[in-house]
């Protein structure tokens, strides 16, 4: 609460000021919308005894961001108005023969049935100096060692406080520190974790997860990525990426080099830490570091682009005794990884995956407005019990936003996966979306 605290008396502290300078930029350069977002999730979990989802809901999301008040130093205030409203929540946790379980979307009340409605009000108070902006309070990451997860009716957020600067040219610079997180299926936060020391009730969590990265564009079409992440107690990360984009004579090819390495912090680097719980899943065998991360992930993925054709192909190697680690309250997320598939994320101790895909958009033959993608994964090499442990993935993508007319800028979303494995639940999924962004100032 303490970060949501003091953004609430910034914000307080800015609107008792001056008139005169509020109104040059605070009132001026303001924007709000209304974001509607009706989400359906389908998921048939195949060859097991354990029930499917079935959930649906409407999601409204108000926006609010001020502009800064005059003087070498701004301020302003962001609000983020968050509700979730179920028009169909499944059945109930825990029930016999039960064959749609709540709590994919919605939270779940006393009897295991999803709650009528949720939501979250996430206030942020931000500050302008030059080119370097500071802001406290709602935070939602998108950086190579934490993506905030956006994959189901209402968004994951997170609070702490975080500083971006601009000032060279050709290079971005960020540093932040989270104290906690609200999954996208939740209307309060908590402590940060990953898979291994999870589990609601006897898991073990963190209150601060410190960032810091760069992006320099070292050319016209090159960018060069550094990143650190630390989990305190749990886990430490080096990301570096490479993105080039070379224009042949006839289209253009993208090349995406990625590497994470990551070890162990705090007590998950210690014995007696690990006993407590701070352990990392992944593969060990007998060893005396059970539940220590340590683990090397590489990928490279080239894209080729020619016409409103894309073509994709991409690799992706893990090693080390643990998975990879990463912020994992077992409520999904999202991954800055090349695996980020609809439905797995391909990231147990030491597994190989193949990724192939291809996307068109039909501007090209005057559709606008309408996308089609498809991907393939298959992945070998995972390290468990047993011979041979495999999984795959098939996805497809279908996008619509209507360009003109009276429902100009509906967009319709369909996404359908499916997974096989024998080292983990086979699953077919739709997803069917319905969005539409109101601008109200």
């Amino acid at each position: 609460m303490k970060q949501a605290s003091l953004a609430l008396a910034v914000t307080a502290g800015i609107l008792s000021s001056s008139p005169q300078a509020i109104a040059g930029g605070f009132i001026e350069d303001s924007k709000a919308s209304l974001h509607l977002r009706n989400f359906h999730i389908d998921q048939d979990i195949r060859h097991q005894d354990a029930p499917g989802i079935n959930e649906w809901g409407q999601g409204f999301f108000l926006k609010y961001q001020s502009g800064f008040t005059q003087g070498p130093v701004g301020f302003g205030v962001d609000v983020l108005g968050l509700y979730g409203l179920r028009l169909d929540g499944g059945g109930r946790a825990g029930k016999e023969d039960l064959s749609r379980s709540p709590g994919s979307v919605f939270p779940l009340d006393g009897d295991g049935n999803a709650k009528h409605g949720f939501g979250r009000l996430e206030p942020t108070a931000k500050m302008r100096l030059s080119k370097t902006t500071a802001h406290v309070g709602n935070l939602m990451p998108k950086l190579p060692v934490l993506t905030y997860g956006d994959s189901r009716l209402l968004p994951q957020t997170f609070r702490g406080a975080q500083i971006a600067s601009h000032e060279i040219d050709d290079l971005s610079l960020i540093a932040g520190r989270l104290t906690r997180v609200a999954e996208r299926n939740s209307y309060d936060h908590q402590g940060m974790s990953i898979a291994g020391a999870n589990d609601p009730q006897t898991g073990r969590f963190s209150h601060e997860f410190l960032y810091a990265g760069a992006d320099y564009k070292a050319g016209k079409n090159l960018l060069l990525q550094y990143y650190y992440g630390n989990l305190k107690n749990f886990y430490q990360q080096h990301f570096f990426g490479l993105v080039h984009d070379w224009n042949l004579p006839a289209g253009s090819l993208k090349t995406d080099l990625r590497y994470f390495r990551s070890t162990s912090d705090g007590r998950n680097a210690s014995a007696a830490g690990r006993a407590e719980g701070y352990l990392s899943s992944g593969y060990y065998g007998n060893s005396v570091t059970a539940g220590e991360v340590d683990n090397h992930l590489w990928s490279a993925m080239f894209t080729y682009s020619l016409k409103g054709h894309a073509f994709s192909a991409g690799y992706q190697q893990i090693s080390g005794p643990s998975d990879f680690p990463h912020i994992n309250e077992d409520e999904g997320r999202t991954l800055h990884l090349i695996t980020n598939a609809q439905i797995a994320r391909f990231t147990s101790a030491g597994e190989r995956t193949w990724v192939t895909g291809y996307a068109y958009d039909f501007k090209q033959l005057g559709v606008p407005g309408l996308k089609f993608s498809t991907a393939y994964y298959s992945a070998h090499n995972i390290h468990a019990q047993g011979p041979d442990h495999r999984e795959w993935e098939r996805d497809i993508r279908l996008d619509y936003v209507v360009p003109d007319g009276p429902l100009k800028g509906v967009g319709l979303t369909w996404r359908n996966g499916v997974q096989r494995g024998n080292d983990s639940k086979d699953r077919d999924e739709n997803r069917l979306i319905v969005s539409y962004t109101l601008a109200l100032f």
